[in-house]
Parts: structure tokens; sequence; C-alpha cells
């Protein structure tokens, strides 16, 4: 069987093939900077779907978050491997996922707007990674964690609308302990922070969403996009939850900036698998 995944620090997407049987899943986020080998064979262990293909498996190609250097890259092959024991194991990043699935083996710009945020050149074969993608604390422009950092802080600092401020302590009975708790002291600071804005979703008609919708998307423009100096004339594409689900706020603010939008999609696994299985002579 060949294993195919996408991971954000969120959620991770697998879709699985062999002659007999096709399959789907998913995982709790795996990033290198939250989670070390151990914590994935235990991810994996837990799952009862999984580890009935753990002899079966062969294959397993894993873009994923954070996958950016050699040592962050072995801790999730060691993880991986550890559990699947009979398998070749190759790990990239999750922006060459992106690549695969959007780009069509044409020249671009791949963004991530999930929980965190990131950029990359493709030239078309080659992932040219640049200055970009600096996490939760420096960067992630546009991203769920910098909508839930701007929420947070509008609400704490009583600059939320009454109306907004009333159903946002509702929703998350946050106050100053809980934020400091949950961002400085408890496991995985940017999942917490981007499960806050989620609260945009059921309010993005609100003038004060929609202000911090464009604030968002135009700093990941100027922060990441403007830094290509051809960006004018290169297709851009976007993976990720918030890309998709807020994509009219986020096309509105491309063509103010002339950048020319290429795909937007949710979830770039059945792309990246239909690659690979392409690659591997597969047809399904």
């Amino acid at each position: 069987m060949i294993l195919v995944a996408d991971s954000g620090s969120t959620k991770t997407d697998w879709m699985g093939y062999s002659p007999n049987e096709q399959i789907s899943f998913n995982t709790q986020g795996i990033n290198p900077y939250f989670l070390n080998a151990h914590d994935i064979f235990k991810l994996f262990s837990k799952k009862k779907e999984i580890a009935a293909y753990a002899s079966k498996v062969k294959e397993v190609y894993f873009f994923g978050a954070g996958c950016s250097s050699p040592d962050k890259v072995e801790i999730i092959s060691n993880g991986i491997s550890s559990f699947f024991t009979n398998a070749y194991v190759a790990v990239e990043h999750d922006l060459m996922g992106s690549a695969l699935a959007t780009c069509g083996g044409k020249p671009g710009l791949t963004c991530i707007l999930g929980t965190g945020s990131n950029i990359s050149y493709f030239d078309g074969k080659d992932l040219h990674h640049g200055i970009h993608g600096l996490g939760y604390v420096l960067g992630d422009e546009g991203a769920g964690t910098w909508f839930g950092r701007k929420l947070i802080t509008s609400y704490l600092y009583n600059r939320m609308p009454a109306e907004l401020s009333f159903e946002f302590a509702e929703d998350f009975n946050i106050d100053k302990e809980t934020v400091i708790t949950n961002v400085y002291q408890k496991p995985a600071p940017n999942t917490y922070l981007a499960s806050v804005s989620q609260f945009m979703a059921s309010h993005r008609d609100h003038p004060f969403i929609i202000n911090i919708l464009r604030e968002g998307f135009q700093e990941f423009v100027d922060t990441n996009i403007k830094d290509y100096s051809n960006y004018k004339e290169l297709d851009t594409h976007f993976v990720g939850s918030i890309a998709f689900f807020y994509q009219d706020i986020l096309k509105e603010i491309c063509l103010e900036n002339q950048v020319k939008i290429g795909q937007v999609l949710q979830k770039p696994i059945e792309g990246i698998y239909n690659f690979i299985l392409k690659k591997e002579g597969i047809t399904v």
C-alpha cells in the first residue's frame, strides 16, 4: 500500500492506495516543532484504522508544515518509520505538496493560508524557499493564528464592538489568564490561536470582521507576495481553510494589488495523491 499525507499544524489528511482498495482518514496535525518521533508513533498506535495497515504499507509520502530543515524532516521520518516498519518514507515541506496540487508543472507562487501561512516560488520543477514562514509569534500573516491573535487582543483591549464582544465571551470564555496559559504554557499554542479564528465564520458579514480579514490578507500580500519582484507576472495559488472559506475577500485584496490569483483549494491532498500515483505509474 502507498500512503500520501498532507499535514498542517491542526490536521493531517491521508489517502492510501493498494490494488484492492483505496482509503482516506485524518489524524491530528503532525508538526516536528510540536511533536517528536515518539509522539508520532503514539499518535498512530492509538488509531485502530491505521494499525490495521501498519505492516501493509510499503511507501509513505508525507508533506508537512515545519518540514523545512534536515533535523525536522528526520523527526517525521523516524516517527513514521517506527510505526510503518516495512515502508520507504519520503518527507517534504507542505509547500511542495501545495505546488504539486496547484501549479500543474508551471511556474507560480504557492501560498498556504491555514493555521499558519507561508509562500514559496515553484519554477515548474523545484521549490525555492524564501525568508517567510516565521510562525505564529513572528509571522503567519493572514492565517488562523494571526486572526485568532487579532480577535483576542481586540476583545481584551475592549476594541471589539459590544455586540461581537458579548458573543465572543459566550463562545470562548476568554480572560487574560486563560490566554496566557494557552499561549505561553500549554502545547500547540498556534492551534489554540487558530481555533479562536473560527469565530469569524459566523460573523463574516460584520464590518469589524470584514476589516480584520482585509487587514490580514493585505499584510500577507505586502509581507509575502510582494517580496517577489515578478509577482505580477506569476499565477499565485492558495491552499488552506482560511484562503478557501474567505476567498471572496482574498480575491478582492489580490485584485487591488495586481496579484494574479490561480487555484484556491481547501485541501491539496487529492491533487498530491493523484500526482504521486501518476509518478508511480498507477492509473485509478
